[in-house]
């Protein structure tokens, strides 16, 4: 039992690892469309080039979208309006008119034609209200057809026999010049006026509603294909009806409702492919990219990143397919190459553009766009801590996508006339949406404890609370801090190692001198060594004692673990070779492992570096009148040195890549000493 469970702690790693896998995997697939795969590419304009095609079952033939959007301007252009008439205000109108007749006319006009003018105006607004009084005109056709309500009761009756306000009184002066009162003329006129109000109204809802009703009963299909007959044979053109057939066949084979049976085969199916995907990854990270295979941290980190890309595009997707390139696919690489490096980058962006292949439609284009735009990324963003450059890059993204949709267009219709604006816009705000990398970047700094080179540009300002604190308790180490960060700077850009991390660990390696400043031979401004007093063992102690506390105060200052690993592995496991000699010359069985740093060795280039020019920058102090071959010998002897003792044995630096360094310090130092004639006096 116990031999078990140290099994499991000893691949605790290890199973974590499969673990985080299966989870990633699982989830992916949960997050694709579970309906079956249509196994032919349609090629619009080309020829057919699978064999035969006949209907696997019978389906319809979809309406194109354009076809969908004639059909349903054309039911709203011809779509009849509703009118409600309110015929309980004529009984209320009369009465009024039957007021105004007795206000308006003399007792001596009423005498003799009250029973002519009350008929006459009752019968002329039985005339007026046949069909109702409309307030004012919707601008209908005169002899459109509308529906007028009376009650619960519609009626269809041509838009003109509604009679509007604005024709009241010329309907009125010809009743009246008709009529034996046209004497009487203004007065009736002032009757009907005071009288007259509109009883009928355009009824919006009820319209609204049959138009509604008529929009949702449009059918989406013309047609219907039999199960076994041909859809289109080999060779044929796929273009125009044919074309749409076959669209309409993937559309209804990739919505079936499937079966339990069929439904768990294609989950096995997805699985399978997402897994081996996902392998691949995994199984080029432990390749190529060991370190970071090593660390869980970060392998959770790349396997985050491709699920929050795989849920972001399945959101778009489900929400409108037309925005499928908003979504900022370029971050991924950028984001990965800012914490590891471009190679890895773009591996694992290929990975993602695969499986993003089984959500999106017309998977080809899409995965050649991103594929394509992963690479110009990779290509284009060398230093992505300045802020021009991404501008740049950006720009360049965006046009490459832009290009590329052009050209698939022209291949897919033979003409630029189905080139569609909206689609360049969707490109143009996917490349704004990729300048979020950078906040992007500074939370999952927070988050996963990683470390970019933007953050690396932050701790490289001397002006940071730990530099200025170190130029003032130590202004010796601080000044061979810039030294070495120089020389580091130039040798990682020799060999291409990341220039930026080398030069931030080489300002920092020495931090813990700040505690005991004055035991190092920099810090001390008079002839007196405070390690003549001291015994030599115990000066070698206090000397390796610097390490420790480097990390103590790199870490109590919220350093990077990839900082600090310059502060642990600069000396290595070398030895104080200065007093081992000087206990040496007291007692010669003295052990060597009493003056040696605790390690570990480097154990990447960057670090590897730093330890050659830490070593050269410190030792060059004690040349005296250096000339060119002196300081190349004085070069290689320091760093055979430490090859001889095993320092760089496991960091991945070859041996021509330390020659190419050894020749960088040896060009440095000669400007450093500025070796040149000597001027007369």
């Amino acid at each position: 039992m116990t031999k078990f469970v140290n099994g499991l702690y000893k691949n605790q790693a290890l199973f974590y690892k499969v673990f985080l896998f299966a989870l990633t995997a699982i989830l992916i697939v949960y997050l694709l469309p579970k309906g079956g795969k249509f196994k032919y590419e349609i090629p619009k304009g080309k020829p057919w080039q699978y064999e035969n095609l006949y209907a696997p079952f019978d389906f319809a033939i979809l309406k194109t979208e354009e076809e969908i959007q004639a059909e349903r301007q054309e039911i709203t252009r011809n779509h009849t309006p509703y009118f409600q008439l309110d015929e309980s205000k004529l009984p209320e109108i009369k009465a009024q008119a039957q007021s105004e007749i007795e206000l308006i006319f003399t007792d001596s006009i009423l005498n003799i034609y009250q029973n002519q003018i009350e008929d006459f105006v009752d019968s002329s607004l039985d005339d007026l209200y046949e069909n109702g009084i409309l307030q004012e005109s919707n601008r209908l056709d005169p002899d459109q057809l509308v529906y007028l309500r009376r009650g619960n009761e519609a009626f269809e009756i041509p838009y003109k026999r509604i009679l509007k306000l604005n024709q009241v009184r010329d309907a009125l002066a010809i009743k009246i010049e008709n009529s034996n009162l046209n004497s009487l003329k203004d007065g009736l006129l002032e009757v009907f006026f005071n009288s007259v109000e509109p009883n009928v109204e355009f009824d919006n809802e009820l319209t609204q509603r049959e138009l509604e009703s008529k929009l949702n009963n449009i059918s989406y299909t013309r047609g219907n294909v039999e199960q076994g007959s041909r859809v289109i044979a080999k060779g044929e053109v796929v273009e125009g009806n044919k074309y749409h057939i076959l669209r309409s066949l993937k559309t209804e084979y990739e919505s079936q409702v499937w079966s339990g049976s069929n439904y768990v085969w294609i989950i096995v199916g997805y699985s399978t492919l997402v897994a081996l995907a996902l392998l691949m990854l995994l199984l080029f990270i432990r390749k190529y990219r060991y370190d970071i295979f090593e660390n869980n941290v970060k392998v959770t980190f790349i396997f985050f990143n491709i699920l929050f890309m795989v849920m972001l595009t399945t959101l778009v997707v489900r929400f409108n397919i037309d925005y499928v390139y908003v979504v900022p696919l370029a971050v991924l690489p950028l984001t990965l190459k800012a914490f590891f490096d471009s190679r890895l980058g773009l591996f694992t962006h290929v990975v993602t553009v695969l499986l993003l292949g089984f959500i999106v439609p017309n998977s080809y284009e899409y995965m050649f766009l991103q594929i394509i735009a992963g690479i110009v990324t990779i290509l284009t963003v060398s230093e992505l801590y300045k802020r021009a450059n991404l501008f740049i890059s950006v720009g360049e993204i965006t046009l490459v996508y832009i290009i590329s949709y052009f050209a698939f267009t022209i291949i897919q219709e033979g003409s630029i006339a189905e080139i569609e604006a909206e689609v360049f816009l969707t490109f143009l705000l996917g490349g704004l949406a990729t300048l979020f990398v950078q906040p992007l970047i500074y939370i999952y700094e927070k988050i996963f404890g990683l470390v970019s080179d933007m953050s690396l540009l932050e701790l490289s300002d001397t002006n940071s609370k730990l530099l200025k604190e170190m130029a003032e308790k130590a202004p010796g180490t601080f000044h061979h801090s810039l030294n070495v960060a120089n020389l580091a700077e130039a040798a990682a850009n020799e060999i291409n190692a990341n220039a930026m991390l080398v030069r931030v660990g080489a300002l920092y390696h020495d931090i813990g001198k700040m505690h005991n400043p004055t035991y190092f031979s920099e810090n001390q401004t008079s002839n007196v060594n405070t390690h003549d007093d001291l015994d030599p063992q115990e000066s070698a102690q206090i000397i390796i004692e610097h390490v420790i506390k480097g990390i103590e105060i790199g870490k109590k200052n919220n350093l990077p673990d990839r900082v600090i690993d310059f502060i642990r592995t600069h000396h290595g496991t070398s030895t104080v070779y200065f007093f081992y000699k000087k206990a040496k010359e007291k007692d010669e069985n003295v052990p060597a492992d009493a003056f040696r740093y605790p390690g570990p060795i480097p154990f990447s280039k960057e670090t590897a570096i730093l330890m050659m020019c830490d070593g050269v920058e410190a030792a060059s102090k004690s040349l005296r009148e250096p000339t060119a071959g002196l300081i190349d010998n004085f070069v290689e002897k320091i760093v055979n040195k430490q090859m001889e003792e095993g320092q760089f044995l496991n960091a991945n630096i070859t041996f021509k890549e330390i020659q190419l360094i050894k020749k960088i310090l040896k060009r440095k130092l000669k400007n450093i000493y500025h070796l040149r004639v000597e001027y007369p006096e």
